[in-house]
């Protein structure tokens, strides 16, 4: 079993930053790629970002191509997604989950999940 549990999130006016992390306990943190998801009212959940165990590869949506960052730290056991010059469209409850695979995108290629952390961005 991993147990992820998200912070960071809050509201931002378009155009604000905000760093989500994600802390994993449990299993050996390096077995896992980790992922960024988020979900909108009335949307399906949406792949964002994901790094790979070691954290040398990496791979975005398109629509946070340039805007958003994922590292980690393995020391630390921990996920981070740095999100720049945020848009309303980015209003979501984003999720971390981590996987067995190298570098998913699909959300049932995950087999942990956190509980979400809501970001909103205002125009």
């Amino acid at each position: 079993q991993v147990q992820l549990v998200e912070s960071g999130g809050g509201l931002v006016e378009a155009g604000g930053s905000l760093r989500l992390s994600c802390v994993a306990s449990g299993r050996t943190f390096t077995n896992y790629a980790m992922g960024w998801f988020r979900q909108a009212p009335g949307k399906e959940r949406e792949f964002v970002a994901v790094a790979s165990a070691n954290g040398v590869s990496t791979n975005y949506a398109d629509s946070v191509k340039g805007r958003f960052t994922i590292s980690r730290d393995n020391a630390k056991k921990t996920t981070y997604l740095q999100m720049n010059s945020l848009k309303p469209e980015d209003t979501a409850v984003y999720y971390c989950a981590a996987s067995v695979l190298s570098i998913p995108y699909m959300s049932r290629s995950y087999n942990y999940w956190g509980q979400g952390t809501q970001v909103t961005v205002s125009s």
